[in-house]
């Protein structure tokens, strides 16, 4: 599988309705155009994580992969996305400082509830024609 060049692969829960606004969001302040997206339901997705010795039934959380560099789970996935947006939530990398321990804790209550809060999907998001270019596919 050849990745897009200097791009960052975000894999997300695709039937997450917060993962997809998340989602939509980063389109929508991605001004380099510098993300690409998979669900972690897609083959890629699993692909992807499996490269990386990530077992797909521990993860249900975002992760950014910089090709050839390194891959961030959980609350370090969020912060380097936002590090790289242009939106006002960028002032939340300042929590970088923070331990990840108690950021992951935040994290992991946010993730657990998201179905609860945000509800679910049945199916995966369904990129526009337009979004299409912005998604990977097999």
């Amino acid at each position: 599988m050849i990745l897009p060049e200097n791009k960052h692969i975000i894999l997300f829960d695709g039937v997450c309705n917060l993962c997809n606004n998340a989602v939509n969001y980063i389109i929508k302040k991605d001004t380099k155009d510098l993300f690409r997206f998979a669900s972690l339901q897609s083959e890629i997705g699993k692909r992807l994580l499996e490269q990386r010795g990530i077992n797909p039934k521990s993860i249900d959380s975002m992760v950014l992969i910089i090709p050839n560099i390194a891959y961030y789970i959980k609350s370090d996935a969020a912060l380097e996305i936002l590090k790289d947006l242009n939106t006002p939530w960028r002032f939340l990398t300042v929590f970088k400082v923070a331990p990840r321990g108690f950021r992951n804790i935040v994290y992991d209550f946010i993730a657990k509830n998201r179905y609860r809060w945000y509800g679910k999907k049945d199916q995966c998001m369904i990129p526009t024609p337009e979004l299409k270019i912005k998604f990977l596919e097999e």
